[in-house]
């Protein structure tokens, strides 16, 4: 019982020990083992036993990418310009062991090795160019951190320029200088709208003129064909009425009595000469009667006033838009002479 006793505390102390030898590394870490204070290996993801007493972990490594967002560094530029540029650099750990033993404090010996090659890359340009050159700078820093960062296990991945804030009044100067740009565009913009209106109104004139010369010319060309159709017509209707005639094949008596119709429309008091037709004589003596109705002999004196006329119907493709009596009555004198042209009788 008593020995029992004495090997129980043993047996729980064993336990305890073999059970604090085990060890799990996670995923995408890594332990570097020393023994007797020598590195002696790294250990990867998985189960691994360690040996008590003579073997320790010298550091836990994580072998996922990192982001280190640095403070603020101080910076001067090519025109003796200060400002502050901020920066984040992206890094992975590559080889855990030369990580644990290559550098003391790898984080500090980076953002420090960031600052200064920040401060080299800059000092060859100047302002303007560092606020449009980021890409350059981007790069440039990429690859000199990872050339440097070689011998720590550090491999860089990306560097980015996070803010540059220039000073207080290089900043007001921009500001004035972008205001003093847009509204240069501006005034341009202005200006070229102005012109292209100016030039947009002109060629909407010049088209407006064109379209209106070409309509009126199209009138006048519609208003003389009418008037040049009308006038045709005309003269095809006297030709028709004279073919007629002629195929009518009509006797003396019609002649005569047409011949008095005309007679008496002639002679209505206002003609100062009359021409008689020679045949005159014989129409008067066979119809008497017709003879006292037109007034031939009378003495009644003559009128001169204006002869009442009616003004034909308007036709809207060949008449003007303003007829005056003279015209009508140049019209109605043409229409009188076609009308009095002789007309050859048929041969019996």
């Amino acid at each position: 019982m008593q020995l029992y006793m004495v090997l129980l505390p043993v047996i729980l102390f064993v336990l305890i020990l073999l059970l604090s030898c085990i060890k799990v590394v996670p995923q995408a870490n890594a332990y570097v083992i020393e023994f007797l204070g020598s590195y002696k290996s790294t250990w990867e993801h998985g189960l691994h036993l360690k040996i008590p007493f003579v073997e320790r972990i010298a550091g836990k490594i994580s072998l996922k990418e990192q982001v280190c967002d640095f403070a603020p560094s101080n910076v001067i530029t090519k025109d003796n310009v200060s400002m502050k540029i901020d920066t984040v650099v992206y890094f992975k750990i590559f080889d855990p062991r030369l990580y644990t033993y290559g550098v003391d404090r790898p984080i500090s010996a980076l953002e420090n090795l960031n600052a200064t090659t920040l401060r080299n890359i800059i000092g060859g340009m100047e302002l303007d160019q560092t606020l449009t050159s980021r890409d350059i700078i981007n790069s440039q820093m990429q690859q000199i951190l990872d050339i440097a960062t070689d011998a720590w296990g550090i491999k860089v991945t990306r560097v980015e320029l996070k803010n540059i804030i220039p000073p207080a009044e290089i900043q007001n100067a921009m500001e004035k200088q972008m205001k003093a740009e847009r509204e240069k565009r501006q005034t341009i913009l202005e200006a070229e709208a102005h012109k292209e209106s100016v030039v947009a109104r002109a060629e909407g004139d010049k088209q407006a003129r064109i379209l209106a010369a070409e309509a009126e010319r199209d009138a006048q060309i519609a208003r003389a064909q009418g008037r040049a159709q009308s006038i045709m017509l005309v003269y095809q209707a006297e030709a028709d009425g004279l073919k007629a005639l002629k195929e009518a094949r009509i006797d003396d008596a019609v002649l005569k009595l047409k011949g008095i119709e005309a007679l008496k429309d002639v002679s209505d008091g206002r003609a100062t000469k009359i021409y008689m037709p020679t045949d005159l004589s014989g129409v008067i003596s066979s119809l008497g009667l017709l003879s006292e109705s037109i007034g031939i002999g009378d003495a009644t004196p003559i009128d001169r006033s204006p002869r009442p006329m009616q003004a034909p119907a308007a036709d809207p493709c060949c008449d003007e838009p303003e007829r005056t009596p003279e015209t009508v009555r140049m019209k109605k004198d043409e229409q009188r002479r076609q009308m009095s042209v002789p007309v050859r009788r048929p041969e019996n």
